[in-house]
């Protein structure tokens, strides 16, 4: 490795986890972390990314999706450009890692690099929406950066009426320049992104790293359980249609089918039942189903057996279900040629990182079709995310840069673009 890289491992981790707590104060909501899609904290965290961004030398700009973005130029004016990435917005009351680490873990490649000659641009992109918090629709920033942010995304509003649109604009930003700014390089030929494993795996096998080949397919739905309120004391219990309890065998039954086949994974996540009354039987549920497995063929068949069996449960009580589509995401493979470069980075600077799937979605998923793309997972204490005690080990954040420098001082793009 080049001698512009430090010897001190334990302070540059230190400073990594250090700059992740320092960001994860600003926030929307005071006492905890949430900062959401282009709000007031949005453009406090970019001024402070903006600013180490600058002692490293890198001069940054927002493009019209609101994504924080510098590039460290090669000595090549015409050098293809590899892209590092994660994201800065967060769920409600969140922990400071799950995206800020990728993108100052990547600020800290860079600055590690120094004045080491690479043959390749290195863009750094920190994506101001990827949780869908805000507007209920993940993935907005790197949907922009690939051409795919539309119409009917822009038209999306949020809880308070304001769309994607208006809240661009509140920002001081044009969604009529989104083609023109957001885009990635045309020469860009590979995208990384580092994340903390948001799971157990990692630490239950008390490993460092794991370099992510596949992304898990989801299917997302809301149903809607639909019976008739009656009173609570006077309606015997063999004449009820009550929708809650239709609702309630049937969330039962998805983690019981759930539960007997590996990989496959479903969640309901949110009931709402109306009108809500200690003493009217439940006429209406409204229930999420969630659905992720690696292979979609897999998927499709779970998601066909869960919504038949809330047919079921309905058509058992007198109760009728209806089920709406709210989001389909297909699995997707990372590059195998830039995946298998990174396992390789991981060997030489000492460190196993073993072959995993990636159970939740990120950015990659929608960048993988365009670019080559690839990830590395660090470990999870506790496989806690979306948690405000979320954490990471300095022995594990100095094991991912590591990797990081040892792949960016070896990649050769040619390699990859083959």
């Amino acid at each position: 490795m080049s001698n512009a890289v430090s010897p001190d491992p334990t302070t540059r981790a230190a400073k990594i986890i250090t700059r992740c707590r320092e960001l994860a104060r600003i926030t929307d909501i005071p006492g905890e972390t949430t900062r959401l899609f282009l709000s007031p904290a949005t453009s406090d965290a970019h001024t402070l990314i903006s600013w180490w961004m600058r002692q490293a030398g890198l001069e940054s700009r927002t493009d019209d999706a609101g994504n924080l973005r510098a590039v460290r130029r090669s000595g090549k004016p015409d050098a293809p450009t590899l892209v590092l990435f994660s994201h800065i917005d967060t769920v409600p009351n969140a922990g400071a890692f799950d995206g800020p680490l990728g993108v100052l873990l990547g600020l800290a490649a860079i600055e590690e690099l120094g004045a080491t000659a690479l043959p390749f641009h290195i863009e750094l992109i920190a994506f101001a929406e990827e949780e869908g918090a805000r507007f209920g629709f993940p993935f907005l920033s790197s949907l922009a950066v690939v051409g795919k942010l539309d119409a009917a995304m822009l038209d999306r509003k949020d809880k308070q009426g304001i769309s994607v649109a208006e809240a661009i604009r509140s920002f001081g930003l044009d969604p009529t320049r989104i083609p023109e700014t957001c885009p990635l390089a045309p020469s860009t030929f590979a995208a990384i992104e580092v994340h903390i494993e948001q799971g157990p795996v990692l630490e239950k096998e008390d490993a460092s790293l794991a370099v992510v080949e596949a992304i898990v397919g989801q299917s997302r739905f809301e149903l809607t359980f639909e019976g008739q309120a009656n009173h609570a004391g006077t309606t015997p219990m063999a004449l009820r249609h009550d929708a809650l309890v239709a609702a309630a065998q049937w969330i039962v039954e998805v983690e019981q089918y759930a539960a007997n086949y590996k990989q496959l994974v479903a969640t309901v996540g949110r009931v709402d039942a109306y009108p809500g009354a200690t003493n009217i039987v439940p006429a209406k549920v409204h229930a999420t189903l969630d659905v992720r497995h690696p292979k979609d063929e897999s998927r499709h068949a779970a998601v066909a057996h869960l919504l038949t069996k809330a047919e079921s449960s309905a058509t058992h009580r007198g109760v009728k279900v209806s089920a709406k589509a709210m989001a389909e995401q297909k699995a997707v493979n990372l590059d195998r040629t830039l995946t298998t470069a990174l396992h390789r980075a991981a060997e030489r600077a000492g460190f196993d990182a073993e072959p995993m799937f990636s159970g939740a979605g990120h950015d990659s998923m929608i960048l993988a079709p365009h670019v080559p793309t690839t990830m590395l997972f660090v470990r999870s204490p506790r496989g806690l995310s979306h948690h405000p005690d979320e954490n990471v080990r300095e022995e594990d954040v100095e094991a991912a840069l590591a990797t990081l420098l040892n792949l960016l001082i070896h990649l050769h793009p040619h390699k990859i673009s083959e």
